[in-house]
């Protein structure tokens, strides 16, 4: 059955970093209330669906070690405010893909998690933790680390309004994670993210939109982007510059936020039963059928080595990154 498009908002936020865990409630109830107040806004013409807001829009991580983050910002997930944003997508019948929370997992005790739940009024659909933390100013942990992880690094939810997944930021500099989600049958890709200057909107590193549009129309697929808001004084050492926005599957780009820090809402339609006969009728340009995936060997080498169950530092990272670049094809040392 055919429906009309949805409608998605990408938000940004400009909150402070908090420095503890108690702060994370106040900054769920402002995001919340940016739903509202998007839906009674765009209720007299149409029905916005599907939220997305920024990386670390629940805590910045703002320490250096393992131990300080979960000593002081990093929760479970699920948690009171994950059940806190069920509750307004129940009531509104929206999606929400939170922010990223700083997740530490009773299974992993001495590891923490830059995670995202999708949410629906069913609960909790999805959740997504950062396959490729940010070197080197990220201690978190990747799904990659852990020999035998349990649970699908790559989830994708089906949903009434259409399939959703989500990767973290630094993740769509990697064309593997996104095309992953793709070829599992992703059609709207959300993209949370803390991208800081000057690699953000402005010309000529503006990689924020450059990437964003690359990965809708390499995959046929919708990008909502959410991006930091946030001003030097609130996530120093760097500026956040926002630009939040959505994109089609051609790499069009239907809204976008001025470039500058501060909170922002766009809105854009979402045509998931035109991106589906685009993708059915397609002969040129769909380039998840033209893969020539046999061809390729790179994907069957090791490059970064999993860190294992020890918790990260910048010193391990540094010493992982450079056996990586001993590996790299075209090294004189490369074995291969």
């Amino acid at each position: 059955m055919n429906q009309s498009p949805v409608y998605a908002a990408a938000c940004q936020t400009d909150f402070p970093a908090p420095t503890s865990r108690e702060e994370i409630g106040e900054r769920v109830q402002h995001m919340c209330s940016m739903v509202e107040q998007t839906l009674a806004g765009y209720e007299p013409f149409f029905d916005v669906r599907l939220f997305a807001f920024p990386e670390f829009a629940h805590a910045v991580p703002i320490h250096e070690t393992v131990d300080k983050l979960r000593r002081h910002l990093a929760v479970p997930v699920p948690n009171e405010h994950t059940d806190r944003y069920v509750r307004l997508a129940r009531e509104q019948g929206c999606y929400i893909q939170t922010g990223s929370f700083l997740e530490a997992d009773p299974a992993y005790p001495n590891l923490v998690f830059n995670t995202t739940v999708l949410v629906g009024p069913e609960g909790v659909l999805t959740k997504y933790r950062k396959v490729n933390p940010w070197i080197p100013w990220e201690v978190h942990s990747s799904p990659h680390d852990l020999p035998d992880y349990p649970d699908d690094p790559f989830p994708v939810a089906d949903t009434e309004i259409g399939r959703i997944a989500v990767a973290t930021c630094y993740d769509w500099l990697f064309p593997e994670t996104i095309r992953e989600l793709a070829f599992r049958g992703a059609e709207i890709l959300i993209r949370i993210s803390a991208y800081m200057d000057p690699w953000g909107t402005a010309e000529p590193m503006n990689w924020w939109s450059l990437v964003n549009r690359t990965r809708a129309l390499e995959n046929t697929a919708f990008v909502v982007a959410a991006n930091q808001g946030a001003s030097l004084a609130h996530y120093p050492p760097f500026s956040w510059p926002g630009g939040s926005m959505v994109v089609d599957y051609d790499g069009r780009i239907l809204a976008q936020a001025d470039p500058g820090p501060g909170e922002k809402i766009v809105v854009a339609p979402i045509d998931v039963d035109a991106l589906r006969a685009e993708r059915k009728r397609r002969f040129g340009h769909d380039m998840r059928a033209h893969l020539r995936s046999e061809l390729y060997t790179y994907m069957h080498r090791q490059h970064l080595a999993p860190g294992g169950a020890a918790p990260p530092s910048i010193e391990s990272l540094r010493r992982r990154v450079a056996d990586a670049k001993g590996r790299t094809a075209g090294d004189p040392e490369d074995p291969a």
